[in-house]
């Protein structure tokens, strides 16, 4: 398996990659790294490399993206989940990193460290111009309490600072705990001395730190941005600042980025800059480097995602459960979408049993891949299925049954401009079994080589079906058979159905050999790959 470094990590990451004996690891950097992009099935940036549709397309067996780093600004999440990309980071890595930086940029401001230094490393001694004051007993507000948020938190608390904090994702109990009390925005512009900013980029939060937002805020107060430069509106800060409305801003992040030499901001005394380095230390390069290549081990080997952005997220312990059904349901798909006639125009989808309770997305996904590569030459999975369900009109429904349901099952209903064709699974000793089709009740692994076949109920059939195989040398493996209920009304003939594992692929001429006696209705073979 070819793994692509394309940006630096740390000494104890490379080593991890290097222990795995089945990765053949190329290790390049930013500008020479397409070269290698041909034939890698995982790809590891930082920052610097943007992974576009482009990248993408010269990338034909990438399954998957990790970013060693919280953020993924840099990747085209659209393009890699439609190319069935999974992409995963390492949020909290560098929390304690930023945490640290972000109260640097604090005292900075408050005691004016880059202003006094430059001016006593010019040969001045100006003790009265750079008058600082105290962030003991100040109001910090903090907007976002994740993890980084977080981090802070614990660390102002250590100068005396009354906390109040904004995040509609976080209970008022959660606050509590944390020694914080949460407020609504403009109680937090209207009482913070200072205010820093901890949240993900969103349609929501884009220019967050506007003229408005600015014009609530208390005279002199103090801006803190370690986490995206473009929740700041740029031109509203610096106006601020020139006023002196803002006492002092302290950016680690700009919108753009790096911001062109010369730009107005960037000549304000007040400000202090510096170059997106609040993650950027040994410790969080090493812990960010090493989880990232933990998190691809563990999915390239067993196919656990972990802190992934373009699928559904569950723990790996819910995935170890889910892990069996998933293989279930998108076998159920391929087989449902290989015995049905005409073009699939809905799947529906029915969980019963404990797994009823969990999160089914990911299962969902699998039974939507199942059909959908039935037909298609754009490979589907789990990341990209239903994006290409949705863009193909393929409609898409979900059912939970209680747990009281006799066994854990999955139903799966494919509907075509022909009728629906419903068949039902479970796991059975671990694996993917069929328990029925249409109704019937006909068992036999999803495995293998599957041949299926509806006849009418008469004598016959499965002699004949013996007779084709056994001319054509394809053994028989196992033989399944099943019946509608009777009693049938008078002159009614009822349908039964085989299922029949066999050692070898059961060809088109078979087929229609088999489907030469009169009362097989359908004769269709169905391939599961292992």
């Amino acid at each position: 398996m070819k793994v692509l470094v394309a940006e630096p990590l740390s000494p104890a990451a490379i080593e991890l990659m290097k222990a795995q004996s089945d990765w053949d690891v190329v290790f390049s950097n930013p500008k020479e790294y397409a070269a290698h992009l041909a034939g890698a099935e995982a790809l590891v940036v930082r920052s610097a490399v943007k992974v576009t549709g482009e990248v993408l397309r010269q990338a034909p067996r990438l399954r998957v993206i990790g970013r060693a780093g919280v953020g993924v600004d840099n990747v085209d999440l659209k393009a890699a989940t439609a190319a069935g990309v999974l992409v995963m980071n390492t949020p909290g890595g560098n929390a304690v990193s930023v945490a640290e930086h972000t109260l640097a940029l604090m005292l900075g401001l408050a005691r004016s460290i880059p202003q006094a230094s430059l001016s006593t490393k010019s040969g001045k001694w100006e003790k009265k111009k750079f008058l600082g004051s105290e962030l003991r007993g100040k109001t910090l507000g903090i907007i976002g309490l994740g993890s980084i948020g977080r981090e802070v938190v614990l660390r102002a608390r250590a100068f005396e600072m009354r906390i109040v904090a904004s995040d509609p994702f976080v209970t008022s109990d959660t606050a509590a705990n944390l020694g914080v009390e949460l407020v609504d925005l403009d109680t937090l512009y209207a009482s913070s001395d200072y205010i820093s900013l901890h949240m993900a980029l969103t349609p929501d939060t884009r220019d967050l730190i506007s003229t408005g937002a600015l014009d609530k805020m208390k005279p002199g107060v103090r801006i803190v941005n370690c986490a995206r430069g473009e929740l700041i509106d740029t031109e509203a800060l610096r106006e601020a600042l020139e006023s002196g409305r803002v006492a002092g801003a302290g950016l680690d992040v700009f919108n753009p980025e790096p911001l062109p030499a010369g730009h107005p901001l960037l000549q304000v005394d007040s400000l202090i800059a510096t170059p997106h380095i609040a993650g950027s230390t040994e410790e969080a390069q090493e812990i960010v480097g090493i989880r990232i290549v933990e998190q691809m081990i563990t999915y390239l080997r067993d196919g656990i995602a972990i802190n992934a952005v373009n699928v559904p997220a569950v723990s790996p312990e819910q995935y170890r459960t889910l892990g069996p059904y998933i293989i279930l349901t998108e076998r159920l798909g391929n087989f449902a979408a290989n015995i049905a006639t005409g073009n699939p125009k809905g799947v529906r989808l029915t969980y019963s049993g404990h797994i009823a309770e969990m999160n089914t997305q990911l299962i969902r996904n699998a039974g939507l891949a199942g059909v959908l590569n039935r037909s298609l030459s754009q490979k589907a999975n789990i990341v990209n299925a239903l994006q290409i369900a949705s863009e193909r009109g393929l409609a898409t429904a979900e059912s939970h049954l209680t747990r009281s349901a006799a066994m854990d099952s999955v139903r799966l209903e494919l509907e075509t401009d022909h009728g629906v064709v419903a068949v039902e699974g479970a796991v059975v000793l671990g694996k993917p079994r069929l328990l029925h089709v249409n109704g019937i009740y006909c068992e036999a692994p999803l495995s293998g080589h599957l041949a299926y076949l509806r006849n009418r109920d008469v004598p016959g059939v499965i002699g004949h079906v013996g007779m084709v195989l056994g001319r054509n040398s394809i053994n028989i493996a196992n033989f399944s058979l099943g019946r509608q209920n009777g009693p049938a009304r008078p002159g009614e003939v009822l349908e039964a159905v085989a299922l029949v594992e066999t050692d070898g692929e059961v060809p088109d001429g078979v087929l229609a050999q088999l489907r030469q006696n009169p009362a097989v209705l359908i004769a269709r073979s169905v391939e599961f790959s292992s």
